[in-house]
């Protein structure tokens, strides 16, 4: 397969830019004015960045505060640094940054799903003495997963707890959950790496820190890459069950030829599939679906480097060796079904060759 024919399938990790969004961070290219500063020019970009923020806002349905970030790392380590002091309960299947960001926090219980039990929360929950910052991610970026946010802000709020809900994978896709701290990520919806936002209910959750964006973010506002972020989160998402249908025909044509669907039978978001492919290890089927011109990935981006098994994996139970011989594969809104099919065909190649004698 030539490279101009390459066949992308790792959205979890990155999503090319939209249209919409390149032309939107064009536009903000020519308002240069730093938003902050007090002259005519730097209050018509700072008209421009309030602006973005109602639109981003209404977007999402928030009537919260908006904490415009660098990214997703930032707004997990604001949302966990920046935070009151509480004692920090965090799902063992979190990303890879917040556990660093976490270090010391008490591990949530999950099934062999990867999911939190509302009830077993409940019962962590009832022994704090004092209010807790429970931080669970709604749809986990290797396996898919989404987790019952609803029951368990309900749990969180009962209990008089804080919840902070790692949205990267969700926001633009799903409806955000009832959480008192959302993270968003702009590129995993079409907008440009290197922006993001906390969401805060109440910004008393958190410690002052800066001079940017009221007084809780240090840095000059990126003006055209919110502005971007802002049009790829307003553009149309009518693909969504078009990406159902797709990974449901990778999910049969897999298990149809001796492979493993993870946690197939928990709730999963449309645009992520987990799979192990028995016997083989999971560098050498991204070696080979890579000069055969696919790109996947095993498990998150940011840690696929490694040669560690998954902590996501290993929280959910799975063998190590198991762990080892398992793949993402990530569906876009510009995925075709003749890519999936390629992709099929690819994988048979691939686990048939491993097998023969």
């Amino acid at each position: 397969m030539s490279e101009q024919k390459r066949i992308y399938l790792d959205y979890a990790a990155t999503t090319p830019m939209l249209d919409v969004a390149r032309e939107a961070c064009l536009e903000g290219f020519t308002h240069w004015a730093n938003p902050s500063s007090p002259h005519a020019d730097g209050r018509a970009a700072g008209s421009m960045l309030e602006n973005a923020r109602k639109r981003f806002k209404d977007a999402l349905g928030w009537d919260g505060e908006v904490i415009f970030t660098s990214g997703a790392s930032e707004a997990v380590a604001m949302g966990l640094k920046q935070s009151k002091p509480m004692r920090q309960l965090v799902s063992p299947t979190e990303h890879d940054v917040v556990l660093r960001f976490s270090e010391g926090a008490t591990p949530l219980s999950v099934d062999q799903n990867g999911m939190v039990v509302p009830m077993q929360l409940d019962k962590m929950l009832e022994a704090e003495k004092e209010a807790a910052l429970v931080v669970i991610q709604s749809v986990n970026n290797e396996t898919g997963v989404m987790q019952d946010m609803e029951a368990l802000a309900k749990v969180t709020r009962d209990r008089g707890a804080v919840l902070l809900a790692d949205c990267a994978q969700s926001s633009g896709k799903m409806p955000l959950p009832d959480a008192d701290m959302i993270i968003v990520a702009g590129h995993k919806f079409g907008g440009p790496p290197g922006i993001g936002a906390l969401l805060v209910k109440d910004l008393q959750l958190l410690k002052a820190y800066g001079g940017q964006e009221q007084g809780y973010r240090s840095g000059t506002q990126n003006l055209p890459y919110i502005l971007a972020m802002v049009a790829a989160l307003e553009a149309p998402t009518n693909w969504a069950e078009r990406a159902s249908e797709l990974r449901t025909q990778l999910d049969n044509a897999i298990k149809a030829e001796g492979g493993v669907v993870i946690a197939e039978n928990a709730p999963r978001i449309a645009t992520i599939g987990s799979y192990h492919m028995p016997g083989v290890a999971a560098n050498t089927q991204l070696i080979k679906f890579d000069m055969a011109g696919f790109s996947v990935s095993a498990g998150s981006a940011c840690s696929s480097g490694t040669l560690k098994p998954s902590h996501v994996l290993e929280a959910m139970g799975i063998d190590p060796v198991t762990a080892r011989e398992v793949i993402r594969v990530s569906i876009g809104r510009d995925t075709t079904r003749v890519q999936i099919y390629e992709f099929i065909e690819q994988w048979k190649l691939i686990f048939n060759a491993a097998r023969k004698p």
